[in-house]
């Protein structure tokens, strides 16, 4: 059995997490948005075919100044952790650009120009700044059929899928990123072959790689597209013994009240969640004001449920700035100890009393 280099960053986001309730940062396709880009902007110089406009992952080679501005904004609002702008940057969700040829560069260029920015701001006041190398979910899914006729279609498999994600989180760690971040989990099984990819991954890096979950929910009953209950998708990727598991995205944080609850009654792991800014209206803009989605978390906060806090779509830095004062001074959540029972799941979770 191979023995891996502990995480140095993994052992100094635990000592932060025991201190202090931590801020992540918040959206970063609307902000792109908010810089009026154009087609030269997202395309830059790299002579691809396809239209770039609307592809925010280019930008980390088209314009990185535009995904500095943003990573300096959400740290001087307050945030511990820079997510990197990688959301889509893996080889299916980039041959939509023809870039897929592109993804080790993108996840590389995008680390380090999160870790140099986390280091500078780290540099300034002592306190450690976190690069999480974000992964988004594709836009394929391993559980279910695209075709209503075909159930037993899938567009991609098992193995093509562990490699895709092992391809992205290689270029981030090797950009400089901390921790991978597979995010907007709606399809447990995509996860596990994420966390499959890691696990490779370490074993070739000979360290330890250490991995964040966060899991979003696709209806108000608290499941994902995959049908996974919150609790019965903690019972099946709790064997990677993440960093930090949480939600994100869903329906904000009024609709994720109970779910945030119950996780943090069951996961032995620290907590992480960053919200939509409640719901779009009906011209798809978020209303949700700063004092309010920071006034919906604290609650969490007060009542010793997260370690982590952030913000999703529709969250800008004044979201990320408020949340921080609003959780100033409150305990961070204790993980609690389980008992050593076997916990299993299909959609629903399954427990086997001692």
């Amino acid at each position: 059995m191979t023995t891996l280099i502990p995480s140095a960053a993994r052992i100094a986001f635990q000592a932060e997490a025991a201190k202090r309730i931590l801020i992540t940062d918040g959206a970063q396709g609307t902000e792109f948005q908010k810089m009026g880009l154009t087609e030269a902007d997202y395309a830059g110089k790299l002579g691809l075919s396809h239209d770039q406009k609307g592809n925010n992952d280019m930008l980390c080679l088209a314009k990185p100044e535009a995904v500095a501005k943003v990573h300096r904004d959400y740290f001087d609002a307050g945030a511990d952790i820079a997510e990197t702008n990688t959301f889509s940057s893996n080889r299916i969700s980039q041959a939509d650009y023809g870039a897929e040829h592109l993804v080790h560069e993108l996840n590389v260029a995008a680390a380090g120009i999160a870790r140099a920015i986390a280091d500078e701001y780290a540099a300034r006041d002592g306190r450690p700044r976190f690069v999480a190398g974000g992964i988004g979910p594709t836009n394929k899914t391993l559980s279910l059929s695209p075709d209503v006729n075909d159930p037993g279609f899938r567009e991609i498999d098992w193995d093509f899928l562990v490699d895709v994600y092992k391809q992205q989180a290689a270029g981030l760690m090797e950009g400089g990123a901390d921790f991978i971040l597979i995010e907007t989990i709606f399809d447990t099984l995509n996860a596990k072959a994420g966390i499959m990819a890691i696990k490779q991954l370490e074993r070739e890096l000979g360290r330890e790689v250490p991995i964040m979950l966060s899991m979003t929910l696709t209806d108000l009953s608290g499941r994902n597209l995959s049908g996974h209950t919150v609790e019965a998708f903690w019972h099946a990727v709790r064997h990677a013994k993440p960093l930090t598991v949480g939600l994100n995205c869903s329906f904000g944080a009024t609709q994720l009240r109970p779910h945030v609850k119950l996780l943090s009654e069951i996961a032995d792991s620290l907590i992480m969640v960053y919200p939509n800014a409640g719901l779009p209206n009906e011209l798809g803009a978020y209303d949700e004001q700063p004092v309010t989605t920071a006034g919906l978390v604290r609650e969490w906060a007060a009542a010793g449920q997260v370690n982590v806090l952030g913000g999703c779509c529709g969250s800008t830095p004044a979201h990320i700035a408020e949340m921080a004062r609003a959780v100033q001074g409150l305990a961070p959540r204790q993980v609690p100890v389980l008992e050593p029972v076997t916990r299993l799941a299909g959609l629903e979770p399954f427990i086997m009393a001692a």
